[in-house]
C-alpha cells in the first residue's frame, strides 16, 4: 500500500486540480518530469493570477458594453423591429451620449416616450419640511373630537353652520378631491341589457406643493425679509415664529392617496374593460407630479405589478412641444395673466377688504396688504395638504371662504375657459384624439398641438383598447371641457358681487385628483329620454356619457341635438360625433394661438 503523501503511489488519485492547472502541467508530466512541491505551489499561484486577469478583462468588457452599447468600438447589430415600427423621433429632441463618457450612467434601451425618467422635463421637484401633525395641530379639547382622516379639516370657522359645505370643498383648484355635487341631472343605472363597452379617462394630478414663484412663496419671503421688525399679535401671533417651508410642485402624501384611491375606484367601476391578456398604453407628461400621479393611479387600479398590465407613455411637457395633455405649451398667446387674472385681482380687492383691515391692526413693523391676506388664505389650502393641518384656515370667515373659491372661478373662466379667446384652442388637441379613438384611426396631420409623430403610430397611439387612461392638468381639463363645447359652463361672472351657486365652479370641475370619464354605452334598443324603458322599435344603439368627478354632465344642455330632455344626460353616439365635427372651427387654434397681438 503506498503512502498517502507520495503522489506516485499506485493507490493515489489526484484531486483538487482544475482543468486549467491540468492543461498547464500536462506537457511537463508527459515528459516524466516531476515538479517539486515549491514548483507546484508557484505554478498554482501563476494559474490563479492568470484566472483573475481573465475574469477582470471579461468584467470590464461587459461593463463597457452595458455603459454605451459598444465593445471596443463595435456596436452589436440591432434586432429587427416589430411591425408597426415605433416612432424614430417622437419628441423633436433626442439626447445623445458618446462612448468617451464611459464610465457613465447606463443608456436606456427604452424609447424616450416610454421612459419614466425623462431628465430635464420633470419640472421643479423640491420637497418641503416633513410634517409632524401629531405635534403641531391644535383643537378644542372640550369639543366633540373628530379624528383626522388623514387631514384635519374640522377647524373652527366664523359664520359656518351645520349643513354648510366644508371650506375644504370651496378652495377652487386647491380643493382636495371630493365628488362633485352634481351638474343638474340625476344619476341613472344602466337599463337591463345595456353595457359599457369603452372608456376614456383624463385625470388631473393629485394634491401638490405650490408652484415656483407662487403668491405663498413670495409671502414667506416678505415675512422673512422683515425679521427683526415684524411683530404680530392676537390670532396672527403664530406668524412671529412661522417660516415658509413648502416644497415645490411635487405631490404631497395626500396627492398620492388621491390618485391611488382613484385607481381603486376605477378598478371597481371599469376593470371588466381591461383584457388581462393584453398590455395597454396609458399617457402622462414628463413633469414629476404627472408621472407620480399616473403611477399611483395605476398601482391603485392594477396593483404594484401594474407594469405587467400597462406601459406608461411619457410626453414632453415643455415650451413649444406638441402635447395634448399640456396644450398651452404650444399656444404662445395663451397667458396665465389674462382676463381671468385681472378679474380675480378686482374681486380679491373687494371680498378681502375687511380681512385686510382686520389683520393690519394686528401687525407692526410691516405693511400688511391685500396680497398678504390672499396669500395667507391660500396657505391654508397648501399647508393642510402638505402638513395635515393649518392654523391659517381659522383666520377667515365662512363668507370669505366663499369669496376665495369664487376668485378661482373668475381666474379659470377668463384664462382657460369660455372667457378666454384661447380657452377652446388649448383643449382642442385632446378633443381630436378622443374622436380619432372613437372612429378608430390615427392622426397623420393636425393643425393643433397634437404630437403627430406619436398619434400617427399605433405603437404610441393604439386603437385596439377599450380602456384609455390619460393624465393632465387642471387648466388643460377646463380647456378640454370648452373644446368639447360644453356651453352649460359658459356664463358671465361679475367681479363686484358673488352670484350665488353657478355652473362654472372650479372646486366642482377640477379639484386635485379630478377625473373626466367618457363612457360609450351599448343598448339593444334606443332608450327613452325619460328613462321609462326602451323604445318599442329600433336597433342596437350606442350612447356617449360624460362623467365629471363621479357626476353626469348632461350633454343635451350644451348640444340641443343631443336632446336636452334626456334625464340621464346621454347623447346618441352618431349625433355626438356630428356635433363634435364643428368644434375645431370654433376653437380656431392657429388663429388665436399664433396671431400677433396675443390674448386680448
Amino acid at each position: 500500500m503506498g503512502s498517502p503523501t507520495d503522489p506516485q503511489a499506485p493507490s493515489y488519485e489526484p484531486v483538487g486540480l482544475s482543468e486549467k492547472e491540468e492543461l498547464l502541467l500536462r506537457p511537463l508530466l508527459a515528459h516524466g518530469t516531476q515538479p517539486s512541491p515549491g514548483q507546484r505551489l508557484k505554478r498554482k499561484l501563476s494559474v490563479l493570477l492568470a484566472s483573475c486577469a481573465v475574469s477582470l478583462a471579461v468584467f470590464f468588457a461587459l461593463n463597457m458594453l452595458a455603459c454605451n452599447g459598444t465593445l471596443f468600438g463595435i456596436k452589436p447589430r440591432p434586432s429587427e423591429p416589430s411591425t408597426p415600427q415605433a416612432p424614430v423621433q417622437a419628441r423633436e429632441y433626442q439626447s445623445s451620449s458618446s462612448s468617451d463618457d464611459c464610465p457613465c450612467k447606463p443608456t436606456s434601451t427604452v424609447p424616450d416616450y416610454f421612459n419614466t425618467s425623462p431628465g430635464p422635463w420633470v419640472g421643479k421637484t423640491a420637497t418641503g419640511k416633513a410634517p409632524f401633525m401629531a405635534q403641531t395641530r391644535t383643537f378644542d379639547h372640550a369639543a366633540t373630537y373628530v379624528p383626522n382622516a388623514p387631514l384635519q379639516t374640522q377647524v373652527p370657522v366664523q359664520g359656518w353652520h351645520p349643513g354648510n359645505l366644508s371650506i375644504f370643498g370651496m378652495m377652487g383648484f386647491l380643493t382636495p378631491y371630493t365628488p362633485s355635487t352634481g351638474f343638474g341631472v340625476d344619476e341613472w343605472p344602466l337599463p337591463e341589457g345595456a353595457e359599457i363597452i369603452w372608456l376614456q379617462m383624463v385625470s388631473r394630478h393629485g394634491s401638490r406643493y405650490p408652484t415656483g414663484g407662487s403668491n405663498v412663496e413670495s409671502f414667506g419671503a416678505r415675512l422673512a425679509n422683515a425679521t427683526g421688525k415684524f411683530n404680530a399679535t392676537g390670532e396672527l401671533e403664530f406668524l412671529n415664529n412661522w417660516k415658509y417651508q413648502m416644497g415645490t410642485e411635487i405631490l404631497v402624501p395626500k396627492g398620492r392617496q388621491e390618485l391611488f384611491d382613484s385607481g381603486v375606484l376605477h378598478a371597481y367601476m371599469y376593470s371588466s374593460l381591461y383584457d388581462p391578456e393584453t398590455k395597454i398604453i396609458a399617457r402622462t407628461t414628463t413633469q414629476d407630479r404627472m408621472m407620480k400621479s399616473a403611477e399611483n393611479f395605476l398601482a391603485g387600479m392594477f396593483g404594484l405589478e401594474w407594469p405587467n398590465n400597462v406601459t406608461l407613455e411619457v410626453i414632453i411637457e415643455g415650451s413649444k412641444f406638441n402635447n395634448s395633455l399640456a396644450g398651452y405649451m404650444n399656444c404662445p398667446n395663451e397667458s396665465q395673466d389674462g382676463l381671468g387674472s385681472k378679474a380675480q385681482n378686482i374681486w380679491v380687492g373687494n371680498y378681502l377688504q375687511n380681512a385686510t383691515e382686520r389683520f393690519s391692526k394686528l401687525v407692526t413693523g410691516y405693511n400688511w396688504t391685500v396680497d398678504d391676506t390672499y396669500a395667507a388664505q391660500t396657505m391654508c389650502a397648501y399647508d393642510t395638504v402638505a402638513n395635515g393641518y393649518s392654523r391659517f384656515c381659522s383666520l377667515f370667515t365662512y363668507e370669505e371662504w366663499i369669496g376665495f373659491g369664487y376668485s378661482h372661478d373668475l381666474q379659470f373662466y377668463g384664462n382657460n375657459a369660455f372667457g378666454s379667446e384661447t380657452g377652446r384652442a388649448v383643449g382642442i388637441g385632446f378633443q381630436q384624439e378622443v374622436l380619432a379613438r372613437l372612429q378608430n384611426h390615427t392622426i397623420p396631420y393636425s393643425e393643433t398641438q397634437l404630437n403627430v409623430t406619436l398619434d400617427n403610430n399605433t405603437v404610441t397611439f393604439p386603437l385596439n383598447q377599450s380602456l384609455y387612461l390619460d393624465f393632465s392638468h387642471d387648466t388643460n381639463i377646463v380647456s378640454i371641457l370648452a373644446a368639447f363645447g360644453l356651453t352649460q359652463f359658459e356664463q358671465d361672472l361679475p367681479t363686484d358681487a358673488y352670484p350665488g351657486e353657478h355652473n362654472f365652479t372650479v372646486s366642482h370641475l377640477t379639484p386635485f385628483g379630478a377625473r373626466l370619464d367618457i363612457e360609450i354605452i351599448k343598448t339593444p334598443k334606443p332608450v327613452k329620454a325619460d328613462r321609462s324603458g326602451y323604445e318599442d322599435e329600433g336597433e342596437e344603439t350606442k350612447y356617449v356619457h360624460f362623467v365629471l368627478n363621479q357626476r353626469t354632465v348632461p350633454l343635451g344642455w350644451s348640444h340641443p341635438d343631443c336632446d336636452a330632455e334626456r334625464v340621464d344626460g346621454w347623447c346618441e353616439f352618431e349625433t355626438f360625433l356630428k356635433v363634435q365635427e364643428k368644434m375645431p372651427g370654433l376653437a380656431r387654434y392657429r388663429e388665436v394661438c399664433f396671431a400677433e397681438g396675443g390674448n386680448p
